[in-house]
């Protein structure tokens, strides 16, 4: 059995795995590690919940004990929940060196984040469009010295639309440097940065046939769509019956979803947290909190706690609308059977979505199994939930929800003696350019890669 100070890792470090209850390295870790510490550059993927974030946060606090100074490393992420959550793997893991961690996010106060950065901590973990901001505005922070960039969830940041904000960031970073990427998925551009790298990384993928793991149950439940929510709670009966302690995430499709169907279930006596990218980032980490602590036994999310949260106690996904990329199914039911725990996922499905499911079983190779539910005990609910339904769309039309941000925007361009009905076009219109701009600057960067490997 490989131990951790096998990989080459300090006794401080391996000492600290084991205080953490990490007894033995997983596949990528066993064979990322060895190679970071060598210097290579390196790209990794393999199944959510492998230990991804420690194959780079070892090999890093290694080095940095070595040669200790502050802006060591950066860390780049998509979203917010998932920062706060590697900077807090490298706080635990880098404790017996002191080290220090900042995390650069939206949502926050950026005079508070702008100090943080200029006390020179040695880790800093950003999302891209919040650092590229303060690249921009302020002047008390340098990247020039970083001696590594790791790209968390790597196939989101180059395919999404974050090009514009990395181009901004490689600017003032060191051509001279190690890079990793890291994800759950396997994708075309990830292939071709690994192809035409002029550094050649060392790449390493999980092989797998099945894009999920073993352990994991994955189930669907077809139903007409008007009984899409008279299902829901009568799963979440079910599940809370069946395992009274066990934690459920919910995932939706947008955030006005996500509201509602919080609404409903407290309406109905499920006490739950919602997580949306509309909710202030503080009680977004508050909400996390909750329900990492089991204080609340349901969380309702957008994608944006689909990638890279690892909560071991979750016991149940359930799928409110099947997702319409196959692979943001694999990194929802990710969210549970994680650390070789057992987990159970349920897709609901609506007559309108049968192509999707077939989509997702071809990518992830597996044929979902029908969950068992009784009709006749939907159709008891079904006015009550109707109701709540109602009620709660009431309710947030009343609020203004999602009309609050526009409003205060208009207000704001008012103010600043602009007309919002223009400035709307030009948005749209600029919206359309930065789309275009990031499809060029993947060209681009990859392009870049092609000639300096012919020469």
């Amino acid at each position: 059995m490989s131990l951790f100070k096998d990989l080459g890792l300090n006794d401080w470090l391996a000492d600290q795995c084991t205080a953490m209850g990490l007894s033995k390295p997983t596949p990528i870790q066993l064979q990322c590690v060895p190679h970071i510490l060598q210097g290579d550059d390196c790209i990794g993927c393999a199944k959510t919940g492998s230990g991804k974030t420690a194959a780079f946060a070892l090999p890093i606090l290694q080095k940095l004990a070595e040669d200790p100074y502050g802006i060591f490393a950066l860390v780049l992420t998509p979203t917010r929940e998932l920062a706060f959550q590697i900077a807090e793997q490298f706080s635990v893991l880098g404790k017996p060196i002191g080290v220090r961690v900042t995390v650069i996010t939206g949502g926050l106060d950026m005079m508070k984040q702008g100090i943080d950065l200029s006390v020179k901590p040695h880790i800093v973990i950003s999302t891209p469009g919040r650092l590229a901001d303060h690249i921009n505005s302020c002047k008390t922070f340098s990247l020039k010295r970083i001696k590594f960039l790791v790209l968390d969830e790597a196939d989101r940041l180059l395919e999404d639309n974050f090009g514009s904000q990395l181009e901004e960031i490689f600017k003032v970073i060191p051509t001279k440097r190690q890079t990793l990427l890291f994800s759950a998925t396997m994708t075309d551009t990830i292939q071709q940065l690994q192809e035409v790298s002029t550094n050649k990384p060392f790449f390493w993928q999980q092989q797998s046939s099945v894009a999920t793991v073993d352990e994991l149950t994955q189930t669907y439940v077809l139903m007409p769509a008007d009984l899409k929510d008279a299902y829901l709670i009568h799963i979440l009966q079910k599940c809370t019956t069946e395992n009274n302690k066990g934690s459920i995430i919910i995932f939706t499709s947008t955030c006005k979803y996500t509201q509602i169907i919080g609404m409903i279930c407290h309406e109905l006596g499920f006490p739950t947290v919602v997580l949306h990218s509309m909710i202030p980032q503080k009680q977004r980490l508050a909400a996390l909190a909750k329900f990492k602590s089991n204080q609340v036994q349901i969380l309702i999310a957008t994608d944006v706690a689909s990638r890279g949260l690892d909560i071991l106690t979750v016991d149940f996904i359930i799928n409110h609308n099947v997702p319409n990329r196959q692979k943001d199914y694999v990194h929802r039911v990710g969210r549970t059977a994680r650390a070789g725990r057992g987990g159970l996922a349920i897709t609901l499905v609506t007559q309108f979505d049968i192509k999707l499911v077939h989509a997702i079983e071809e990518f992830i190779n597996t044929k979902l199994t029908e969950y068992k539910t009784v009709e006749k005990e939907v159709m008891e609910i079904l006015t009550e939930v109707t109701v709540a339904r109602r009620e709660a769309e009431i309710k947030l039309d009343e609020q203004d929800f999602g009309e609050k941000k526009a409003i205060n925007k208009r207000k704001q361009l008012i103010l600043e003696g602009k007309d919002p009905d223009k400035e709307g076009k030009k948005s749209r219109r600029s919206k359309e350019e930065k789309e275009a701009k990031n499809k060029k600057y993947k060209e681009r960067f990859i392009g870049k890669k092609k000639k300096k490997q012919n020469r």
